[in-house]
């Protein structure tokens, strides 16, 4: 499978959480085995822009590992606080979906905002052109997201 270098690098990021990966070698078989064929070279770049570090494991190993801080919680969650307050101007909710309405032209920017804040109990969204549809998880209300993105906007 030809992954693009956001697919292959989203994948290398799971595969680093959820395994212990020593080598750049290691990551190349592991992607194909999933079948994304990628070169050393390609992983080792993609390593790099990812941030991942090597680090010392328990029993004195070393492996790749994501920084917790990678996706950079604080200031993903205050660019979200700034764009629901700048472009959401309507809330509303039906079962475990939140429906948000902004002025034409800045529903994928309140969607991209969402996307990168990574709110647990957000699965993900579809941008249309003035409004956003916000599928939340299962356990958790879209009333009760609704409600905590119209604080959020200041609604």
């Amino acid at each position: 499978m030809a992954a693009s270098k956001p697919q292959r690098q989203h994948r290398i990021a799971r595969l680093l959480e959820e395994q212990v990966i020593s080598s750049q070698a290691q990551l190349v078989e592991l992607l194909a085995a999933e079948g994304i064929l990628a070169t050393q070279a390609t992983v080792s770049r993609d390593l790099e822009e990812l941030g991942a570090v090597k680090v010392r494991i328990p029993g004195g190993a070393m492996a790749y590992a994501m920084p917790e801080h990678t996706r950079d919680a604080a200031p993903a969650d205050e660019h979200l606080r700034r764009v629901l307050t700048d472009f959401v101007v309507e809330v509303a909710h039906s079962g475990n979906l939140v429906v948000l309405r902004t002025p034409p032209g800045s529903a994928h920017v309140v969607g991209s905002a969402l996307d990168r804040a990574g709110l647990p109990d957000v699965l993900g969204n579809v941008a249309g052109d003035d409004t956003l549809l916000v599928v939340c998880a299962e356990g958790s209300g879209g009333g009760e997201v609704a409600a905590r993105l119209a604080r959020r906007a200041g609604l």
